[in-house]
């Protein structure tokens, strides 16, 4: 009787375990091209505490609904920035974390260096977007299998500075510029990106990032 009574329960365990990993289990991928759904999902304590972050900072914000677009692209605890103190064209949706990096790295970096260092105070940042659903590109093939830190809204590609005297600072054209002040600017405000963000190329990483600086925020400690 107790030998019988012990395989019902374990048969019971067993069967309850199942279960439980079929609950756990993730969602399978929708496919690249899928209609894109709306997501029901409870704001994360970490993306609740980006917010205050940002409230904090003064920075004016608009939370975006959680999406999924299919093909592992997908917008989660996203905001859009409406102020952060100087304008940047083309932002969409940002990662909250991404946001509120980035902010403090145009506040207490990118200003501050384009003052002391050219003369002039900045009066926009000029971006290539955001959130984009796509593979990573211009690299090996197994990285370009990848989809980009773009297709979860967790990558900003910067590309110029616009100064209050008229000078339009642009990666493409001052990386190599016969100016000093100029090429140690956009080196000196890198460097201070990759201490704030997980990885950071430039041109000097490869040809695909001639005119910008892909900033992401992915904790990889990768900075070129």
């Amino acid at each position: 009787m107790f030998r019988s009574l012990a395989v019902v329960l374990l048969t019971l365990s067993l069967a309850a375990c199942a279960s439980g990993d079929r609950r756990n289990a993730q969602a399978p991928q929708r496919p690249a091209g899928a209609r894109p759904i709306t997501l029901d999902l409870p704001t994360s304590r970490e993306t609740k505490a980006c917010f205050a972050d940002l409230s904090r900072a003064e920075v004016r914000y608009s939370p975006l609904p959680d999406r999924d677009f299919g093909g592992g692209c997908q917008i989660v605890g996203a905001v859009q920035l409406l102020d952060i103190g100087i304008p940047v064209t083309n932002l969409r949706a940002m990662r909250c974390g991404l946001a509120r990096s980035f902010s403090g790295w145009v506040e207490h970096a990118v200003v501050p260096a384009a003052h002391q260092m050219l003369g002039s105070d900045l009066v926009r940042i000029e971006s290539m977007g955001t959130y984009a659903c796509r593979n990573v590109v211009g690299t090996s093939a197994a990285y370009a299998a990848r989809r980009s830190g773009h297709a979860t809204a967790n990558a900003v590609d910067v590309s110029g500075f616009v100064l209050q005297d008229g000078r339009r600072i642009t990666i493409q054209g001052g990386w190599n510029n016969p100016d000093p002040n100029i090429r140690a600017f956009l080196r000196t405000i890198r460097a201070s990106a990759c201490r704030r963000f997980g990885t950071v190329l430039s041109p000097d990483y490869n040809a695909v990032h001639y005119n910008h600086l892909h900033i992401e925020d992915d904790r990889a400690g990768f900075c070129r």
